[in-house]
């Protein structure tokens, strides 16, 4: 969601926190805002509604000049998006400015109590009320974090929170809980905030994550660590494994696009090292359970949200069926709400692309708290749940940018198909159906290669259906959890209403719907339920339904019965979910650019979901 960058050093921090802010644009945003100390130490702060470039236009005009700033970008929570509501927000006197990620849950009890105490708020947010409670609280001859600190006692909720004053100038205060936050240590006496990695890169690849109830102090000195309840602390310093190229378009119109096409190497870098093709099997050195206690288990429980749900229910029929382990897929925002059956003989797994989504870490926290070995399935390394988790495997896809999530989740899957095979092959499946499993992860790259090239035919299939007001996406077995995903990313990217069923379940309300202006994809290929899918089509086909079919190459049955063919090769069953997928996310994008769409920022979206 929001984006935080702050900077303290010997360089104007004006144009570094600027870059910052256009490196998390992708989070999702409504308006942005930067505060900068002045040579003389006075809170110099600019904020506009709408996009960074409305702040970059108004600062050729009011330019702000200073070695010390923060900056943000807000995705609307407390409050319109107005120029009123966006960050920083200041102090009653205007020595205070701060920058915060997260929801205040106690904020209308405290602004309660502040306006009883003559404190008159000018923006509708939680956040201001965490600056007027610092200003409050500061202590006669006390330092900034002296006030921080003391106003934190008092909050509830989450936060990821920066802060300046001209009162303590050259410094920033930082905290965290429940909101990703991490310090960016450069050299010369260069130091940055992010709330990721993407806002600092570009000057540091040594990066110190907070964890949960950490706050920071940064000065041109260097900076140090606390922890609210127990006093200094010290945190490792990681480094960031990639560089500023994998953030930039790379001559992509969009960066959606260039994720969809960098899906050949990702799947290759989820795989690099892990397949064992004589023993048919993986290795994951992640996974630190040895054979004794991975086997004591029962049962596993998948939870995750939004995309990662849909792989984690792919990750469900896999191992049902090829490690025969009971399985089961939970939204990680009902998880924690519903009393679940979880113990000691339980493996939790935990599927998210940014190691963040609020609602995913709070299952992961129940789920330990209950006594289940909880694994990770991540992308960013480092983040909060690969911290927290076990154990657990990385996807090593690099920063995805795009909003709509697309070769993380083709990451997702290969990854699930790789804890599958290592699992099964210690339980009960053959050497040879796990080389067989082994050969098609092998072939992948190459394979979703050949579907990229077939790009131009599905922008030309867009341009037909662009004006549609509804889709239907069919699928059985695996390709259930595909056609949910193609329709979620033509909702999300286009804002087309789309709806993903089993395509035995059309027949239990949707077919009221099917008529010659609705376009259907129904997901076909050759499989274990095929000739079912084929009883599908010829049911929507009977309602003049326009059906779109992905299918295998050189299938021929249909010809005739499906207006437009979208072809995969063949592969593993289980694997099958990865190619189908990949055409739904040409055939999304392309439409929505057709219709003017922001692809990479979609309305309302924010790329990580790190608040309830």
């Amino acid at each position: 969601m929001c984006g935080i960058v702050g900077y303290v050093g010997p360089k104007n921090a004006t144009p570094i926190l600027v870059e910052g802010l256009r490196r998390l644009e992708y989070r999702g945003y409504d308006s942005a805002g930067l505060t900068v100390l002045g040579k003389d130490g006075a809170v110099q702060t600019l904020r506009r509604a709408g996009k960074l470039k409305e702040l970059e236009s108004a600062l050729k005009s009011e330019a702000l000049t200073g070695r010390c700033g923060i900056g943000h970008t807000r995705w609307a929570t407390h409050g319109p998006p107005t120029q009123g509501n966006a960050h920083p927000h200041l102090s009653a006197d205007g020595s205070i400015a701060l920058v915060h990620n997260g929801i205040i849950e106690n904020a209308s009890t405290l602004r309660k109590k502040l306006l009883e105490e003559g404190v008159e708020f000018q923006s509708d947010t939680d956040t201001e009320v965490v600056v007027h409670l610092i200003d409050h609280l500061w202590p006669q001859d006390g330092s900034l974090e002296d006030a921080v600190v003391a106003a934190l006692e008092q909050v509830i909720g989450a936060y990821g929170i920066a802060v300046v004053s001209s009162r303590d100038p050259e410094k920033i205060v930082v905290a965290r809980q429940g909101s990703p936050l991490l310090l960016g240590v450069g050299s010369n006496g260069e130091f940055l905030v992010g709330s990721d990695a993407a806002a600092v890169v570009a000057h540091t690849r040594e990066v110190v994550y907070l964890n949960d109830g950490d706050y920071a102090v940064l000065t041109p000195e260097g900076y140090r660590t606390y922890h609210l309840r127990q006093g200094p602390v010290q945190r490792q310093v990681h480094q960031v494994t990639w560089d500023l190229a994998a953030i930039e378009k790379g001559g992509f119109e969009h960066f959606m696009l260039k994720e969809i096409f960098e899906q050949p190497r990702t799947l290759e870098d989820v795989t690099r090292g892990r397949l064992l093709e004589e023993e048919g099997s993986a290795r994951l050195g992640g996974i630190t359970l040895d054979d004794r206690e991975l086997l004591s288990m029962e049962r596993i429980v998948i939870t995750a949200c939004g995309t990662s749900w849909h792989s984690a229910l792919i990750g469900e029929y896999m191992l049902e069926e090829l490690a025969r382990i009971p399985t089961k897929v939970e939204y990680a925002s009902e998880f924690r709400y519903k009393n679940p059956v979880v113990d000691d003989k339980t493996l939790v797994i935990v599927v998210s692309q940014s190691g963040e989504t609020a609602d995913t870490l709070a299952a992961l926290r129940e789920a330990k708290r209950r006594g289940a070995r909880v694994m990770g399935i991540v992308n960013v390394v480092g983040s909060t749940i690969a911290r927290e988790t076990d154990f657990g495997v990385y996807l090593h896809a690099g920063p995805e940018i795009g909003v709509a999530s697309t070769k993380a989740f083709t990451s997702q899957v290969a990854a699930l198909a790789l804890f599958t095979l290592y699992l099964a092959r210690r339980r009960n499946l053959s050497i040879l159906e796990g080389r067989k499993l082994v050969k098609a992860l092998q072939a992948l790259p190459g394979q979703v290669a050949e579907i990229l090239k077939h790009n131009d035919e599905i922008r030309e299939l867009a341009r037909r259906y662009q004006e549609a007001p509804n889709f239907l996406y069919l699928g059985r077995g695996y390709q259930f959890p595909v056609a949910l995903e193609g329709a979620l990313k033509l909702k999300e990217v286009s804002y087309i209403h789309a709806e993903g069923y089993p395509a035995a379940e059309m027949k239990h309300g949707p077919i009221a719907l099917i008529d010659e202006n609705m376009p259907v994809v129904v997901l076909a290929p050759h499989d274990g339920v095929y000739h079912k899918i084929i009883s599908n089509i010829e049911e929507v086909k009977a309602r003049d339904g326009q059906i779109i079919a992905v299918i295998n190459e050189g299938s021929d049955e249909l010809d005739g019965k499906v207006d437009h063919f979208l072809q995969v090769p063949e592969t593993h069953p289980a694997l099958l979910p990865i190619l189908t997928s990949v055409p739904l996310q040409l055939l999304a994008y392309h439409i929505a650019v057709l219709r003017g769409a922001d692809v990479d920022q979609p309305r309302n979206l924010a790329k990580s979901v790190t608040v309830e």
